[in-house]
């Protein structure tokens, strides 16, 4: 390797006395470096000297006001991530305690930070939650009192608005113990007993969130809702199922969704029946069928009570109902040699018949089989809704070499689509399709009872002579 190639062993070899010369000299101008420098500096001076400033800086972000742009964001980030790996990779190893209170700090910096700037892209969240995540490792080493742990917690969870403590109590579980869960119960317990009271002094803004509520009650729902969710991490943290549970209504348990949350928690526990029960009681308003995670649930609980051809009855009816390929999976890989062939051909069959031929499509092309994809669509072109260009483009892509006129087809149904609906932004696309269509003209040997390429681009001609920028294109 290169003596001039940039790496440690070359640098180090210039020597202590020239490297802090280059140093002083790139840093000059540089904001972010300079800091950097003297954080390095102080943690030579050692952990107390590294969190006082460390403290400084989280203060001074604190303060900030300004908007951050597009062009000073790489700028905060490297800085909050320099601040937070200060904290969980230095002062965490000598003074975990102090590392403690200060990533602490570094979380309630989240809001005023977001409110901002622009995280759309979710880069300086991620350095939040990454940060977060170390409270798992600092706490247990850190001195703290459960119950001024747990006070501490829930002030952090009525307050957390940008999301930026969710999961603490699961973080935090150890270093609670049962002292500071049980403590955290009551005040959360307390909480639930106090009137509820609006933060809001407007009566016409109060009114407004009244109607957006479904009670009629913004702060009852909000307290609610609060509530629940604190006293199910509690439970969680405690390995309480019971107390998970108890916590939803039972007008809660008939949203399949939840029924199907609890029934996943109840076999867990060993409590098939009780699974079951739950899941079956969920109003599922004629569509169950098409909820992934009611049916995998109910599936689950069948089959945990040996209750296997149920299990593959329901399965097989909730392919028929959603082409949905996993089910399909699910039902052929329990049944024995060649039967499961029989039933994969019943299931292609059906796709073929389904109502919905867009689905069906779907169904062939991700199987995949696609001399299915290509019977489907000869037999039901005129059924396909070009405005779909994002599955039929791909699709005639993957149909253009062994089924050609498959691909044609479904360019047709897009050029034909947007050529009636006017969409002038896809005329490029248009133009593409039936460029495409003209280059596997010469694969296709025979149209049946479609058009050939020529009689197609005459006709084209003619119901649309005046879309005169279309034309242009192809010319």
């Amino acid at each position: 390797m290169s003596k001039k190639t940039l790496n440690a062993a070359n640098l180090a070899a210039l020597g202590a006395d020239r490297l802090a010369d280059l140093l002083i000299e790139v840093s000059t101008g540089s904001a972010e470096i300079k800091r950097r420098l003297r954080l390095e500096l102080s943690h030579n001076l050692g952990p107390e000297e590294l969190a006082r400033d460390v403290r400084k800086r989280l203060a001074s972000i604190r303060r900030s006001t300004s908007f951050v742009g597009w062009r000073k964001r790489k700028a905060l980030i490297k800085d909050l991530t320099t601040q937070a790996d200060m904290i969980t990779d230095k002062i965490a190893t000598e003074s975990p305690t102090e590392a403690f209170d200060l990533l602490w700090q570094f979380i309630e910096l989240a809001p005023s930070v977001f409110e901002r700037t622009d995280d759309s892209r979710g880069d300086i969240g991620d350095v939040f939650r990454t940060a977060r995540d170390h409270f798992a490792d600092i706490a247990p080493k850190a001195m703290l009192s459960p119950t001024d742990l747990a006070r501490q917690v829930w002030d952090a969870v009525q307050d957390n608005g940008y999301g930026e403590f969710d999961g603490i109590i699961g973080l935090l579980d150890p270093s609670l113990g049962d002292e500071g869960l049980e403590h955290l119960k009551s005040l959360v317990m307390a909480h639930k007993a106090a009137p509820s009271d609006s933060h809001d002094d407007h009566a016409a803004l109060q009114f407004l969130r009244d109607l957006r509520s479904t009670g009629g009650n913004y702060a009852a729902e909000q307290k609610a809702r609060l509530v629940k969710m604190t006293l199910q991490d509690i439970a969680v943290a405690q390995g309480d199922t019971d107390a998970y549970i108890a916590q939803y209504t039972p007008q809660d348990l008939k949203r399949p969704r939840i029924a199907a949350e609890v029934a996943q928690i109840l076999l867990e526990t060993a409590r098939p029946q009780e699974a079951l029960e739950v899941v079956s009681g969920a109003d599922l308003g004629g569509h169950a069928l098409a909820d992934a995670d009611w049916n995998a649930a109910y599936i689950a609980c069948l089959l945990a009570l040996d209750r296997v051809q149920d299990a593959q009855d329901h399965r097989w009816q909730c392919f028929c109902d959603t082409l949905h390929i996993p089910t399909l999976r699910d039902y052929l890989k329990v049944l024995p040699d060649f039967e499961d062939i029989e039933a994969e051909d019943a299931a292609k069959a059906h796709a073929q018949a389904f109502e919905n031929p867009m689905a069906a499509l779907r169904f062939f092309l991700e199987w995949p089989d696609l001399e299915s994809a290509a019977r489907l669509i000869a037999g039901r072109c005129d059924e396909l809704d070009g405005n779909h260009y994002q599955l039929l483009t791909p699709a005639a892509e993957a149909l253009r070499d062994r089924h050609p006129l498959a691909a044609v087809l479904l360019w047709r149904v897009m050029i034909d689509y947007a050529l009636w609906e006017g969409r002038s932004t896809r005329y490029a696309h248009l133009a593409d399709h039936l460029m495409d269509c003209a280059a596997a003209d010469n694969d296709i040997k025979d149209y049946g009872k479609f058009r050939p390429h020529q009689a197609y681009l005459d006709d084209l001609h003619v119901r649309h002579k005046h879309k005169s920028s279309f034309w242009a294109r192809i010319s």
